[in-house]
């Protein structure tokens, strides 16, 4: 842990100058070296004597393995919680720019998502502690950053265990019993869930709390040894700072005041001079200062951040506050937002009421053993919890509840130390009675038994971001570099991260470009290129599209460049003009014909040209007519496939040959794809940014003869261990295309007086445009 946060107060450093951002990670190494090389014999000791530290070692590892079970279950690189939250795609965001960059945000372009994402963040004194350490570790490893996330965020957990262990050992848990204390402490239900959904602040944050609380209880150590000693101490408070921004004052409170009253008693008892302490905290501020600058030099800002962050009304991915009880860890459901339901209810409060009852067992234990720092200490985090949670809104009481849990958590296995051993004189302990014995193996097993539980319900239902469609997302960005700006049609915000060299502009995004942004029609929404004016998409050389058969082409002024399995890259032709009309086109034939001579007799000026996009031959299978299991309810148009079951539909091809089948929806288990009673395909870990926006599978060809066919859909029962088995599955709709269809459309140019010719056929849209 010191080196985590001797490395956070280094990169932050180095990241606040500029010109020496980019060499950050080498400086990292410097420092890592030059910590082993001085610490060279306490490095030796611990080597010689881990056999008593195996234990430790070894909750540290599961610690880590269990945050990164649903990326490891899944065999590819990816992240946990895929559509739980994108705060994580700013985090690599954040991370690539400030190691390129530094704080230098002046050359951003803020016509567009990626210049606004960093300037309305980060310019603002966003806390980027953690983000500068990430970016540095998987420059190091070599490693993508957006897969280095989650094992990222493991690790970060993982340091956790440490001074958990610490405590557990300090109350009296034997060395097996205090590692499992000290892994079910930092793995509680509501922590898991921050883990799996990548809340890298809070999880860098937890362990810099948990330290803190062991300096602090181990004050006799260090406190009144002179101001070095206290460095360890200053420099973690530096680190939860750039870490959680002003808002880690709150926790940073609690040990401070022990620490205080430490002071004041020594003090008045004459152990210690009064200047020494004055001494201690002026070095000690000092050194705050130092280490956390590019926090303090952005005060105001980061004071507002905190604030907005406290008061907002909007409750992130929460539509209701989350409830008190879930800081005791226990939560049987596959969601920490949703409440467990039947039997699941029932077991999550008796658990609870449990862990509640070791809990009381462990204060009384405290009080008993006199332990008053370490009493106090959770005692003040307990008050924090209660007095933060009257202070702000949903989003900042659910980030507090999680905060607080590994110290209720382990608060409880205090009160299994304190039921298997009661203190004694002189430090010594005594054997309690064996009903409290009795009671101390029921308790531990219960307690263990509902984190873990609650870990495995939650690793059952997590998403996977999609690793396939983002290396493909990764190529366009290798391939079309510094070629932008690019509009990004999709939705999907990791995308500024993996079109970090394209400046990309998404309508739909938190910040869309302002002069496209009604193309989208708010957050998250579709984008339509008819609704953006000719004019508005001149300033993008490049448009990045998801593969759907259903959406329209770009404008003619667009010709496709690139095509992979997910995306296609349309470039603007050089010189290619702007069109002076474009008009959407839908309905029959007959209809589009009165809308196309209302276009052509507006024609007015002389070497202006109409030009149509043929709409592609479509099938579209109506699920609305399937047949499928009555448990399945709706998600707007689509199905949720919630439990095992087969959809079955017809549906009628004119004429014979290959044919695509495209599956629109978001799939994270394993469906099956079959027509006429013969599997095609296995479709799993298909996920968009968005539940809003369908995402489209790669297509499956298949050869058909002309007639009526059966398509079926099928959801496997049966226990799996998969990671996200339980995870979304919702099927919007299902398609067909004449295979090798030519994505760049078919468009007919003909004069305005031709404009009849036109009829008779199905057009996407229209165009004026000059020859």
């Amino acid at each position: 842990m010191r080196g985590a946060v001797a490395l956070i107060a280094l990169s932050q450093l180095s990241t606040y100058v500029a010109s020496v951002a980019p060499a950050t990670p080498y400086l990292m190494v410097v420092a890592a070296l030059a910590g082993f090389a001085l610490a060279w014999g306490r490095v030796r000791t611990l080597a010689l004597r881990a056999r008593p530290h195996m234990w430790l070692g070894a909750a540290g590892l599961l610690a880590y393995l269990i945050a990164l079970a649903p990326v490891l279950g899944a065999g590819r690189p990816s992240f946990s919680s895929y559509m739980t939250l994108a705060d994580s795609a700013v985090h690599m965001l954040g991370a690539d720019y400030l190691l390129r960059h530094g704080q230098d945000y002046a050359h951003l372009d803020l016509r567009n998502s990626y210049g606004q994402f960093v300037h309305n963040y980060y310019s603002y004194s966003y806390p980027s502690g953690a983000d500068t350490l990430l970016g540095g570790s998987a420059f190091l490893l070599g490693l993508p950053l957006i897969w280095a996330f989650q094992p990222f965020c493991a690790f970060m957990l993982a340091t956790a265990v440490g001074p958990a262990w610490w405590i557990a050992r300090r109350v009296g848990l034997e060395r097996a019993l205090a590692a499992l204390a000290a892994l079910t402490a930092v793995v509680p239900a509501l922590v898991y869930a921050y883990a799996l959904f990548g809340s890298i602040k809070e999880l860098t944050a937890l362990s810099m709390i948990l330290t803190l609380g062991c300096l602090a209880v181990a004050h006799r150590s260090w406190l009144a040894r002179g101001p070095a000693r206290a460095l360890p101490f200053v420099l973690v408070l530096a680190a939860g700072v750039s870490a959680l921004g002003i808002a880690f004052g709150a926790w940073a409170l609690v040990p401070v005041l022990v620490l205080a009253v430490v002071l004041v008693g020594r003090v008045r008892a004459g152990s210690l001079s009064g200047r020494r302490p004055l001494a201690l905290i002026g070095a000690g501020a000092l050194v705050l200062l130092i280490a956390a600058w590019p926090t303090w030099t952005h005060t105001s800002a980061a004071v507002t951040i905190a604030t907005d962050i406290a008061n907002t009304g909007n409750g992130g991915n929460l539509r209701a506050p989350l409830r008190a009880s879930q800081v005791l860890g226990v939560w049987l459901g596959g969601s920490y937002k949703l409440a467990p339901t039947g039997a699941n209810l029932a077991l999550t409060d008796a658990l609870i009421a449990i862990t509640l009852l070791a809990a009381v067992f462990g204060a009384v234990h405290l009080l008993r053993r006199r332990a008053w720092a370490l009493a106090g200490w959770l005692a003040l985090m307990l008050l924090a919890w209660l007095v933060v949670t009257r202070l702000v809104t949903t989003w900042a009481t659910a980030k507090t509840l999680m905060l607080t849990s590994p110290a209720v958590l382990l608060l409880a296995w205090t009160g299994v130390a304190g039921l298997k051993g009661l203190p004694g004189r002189a430090g010594t302990v005594r054997r309690s009675w064996p009903i409290a014995q009795v009671a101390a193996a029921l308790l531990a097993p219960a307690i263990a038994g509902g984190v873990l539980v609650s870990d495995a319900m939650q690793y059952h239902s997590s998403d996977l971001a999609p690793t396939a469609r983002y290396e493909e997302l990764a190529s366009v960005n290798s391939r079309f570099a510094g070629r932008g700006p690019a509009l990004f049609t999709d939705f999907d915000e990791y995308a500024m991260y993996e079109l970090r060299d394209l400046d990309v502009g998404g309508p739909d995004f938190a910040y869309p470009p302002p002069a496209l942004a009604a193309s989208a029609g708010g957050y998250g929404q579709p984008v339509a290129l008819d609704r953006a004016s000719p004019g508005a998409l001149r300033a993008y050389p490049l448009i990045v599209t998801r593969r759907d058969p259903a959406a329209s082409r770009p404008p003619a002024g667009y010709e496709l460049l690139w095509q992979g399995s997910y995306y296609q890259v349309w470039g603007r032709r050089p010189g290619a003009p702007a069109a002076s009309v474009h008009v959407a086109l839908s309905g029959s034939p007959a209809r589009q014909c009165g809308r196309i001579a209302a276009v052509a007799r507006g024609v007015v000026r002389d070497g202006e040209r109409l030009v149509a996009a043929q709409a592609p031959a479509l099938v579209r299978i109506s699920l609305a007519h399937a047949a499928h299991p009555r448990r399945w309810g709706h998600q707007r148009e689509g199905l949720v496939m919630s439990t095992p079951g087969r959809l079955s539909a017809g549906f009628a091809l004119p004429t014979s040959g290959r044919w695509d089948v495209w599956i629109q929806g978001q799939i994270m288990p394993a469906v099956k794809l079959g027509v006429d009673g013969h599997q095609i395909a296995s479709i799993a870990g298909q996920l968009d940014g968005n539940s809003l926006v369908p995402n489209t599978a790669p297509p499956v060809a298949v050869r058909l003869a002309a007639g009526v066919h059966r398509i079926s859909v099928t959801r496997s029962g049966g226990f799996s261990l998969a990671p996200g088995d339980g995870g979304a599955a919702v099927l919007d709709a299902i398609l067909l295309t004449p295979a090798g269809t030519d994505p760049r459309g078919q468009l007919r140019e003909v004069a305005p007086a031709d404009w009849p010719s036109l009829c008779g056929r199905s057009y996407q849209w229209i165009e004026v445009t000059r020859e």
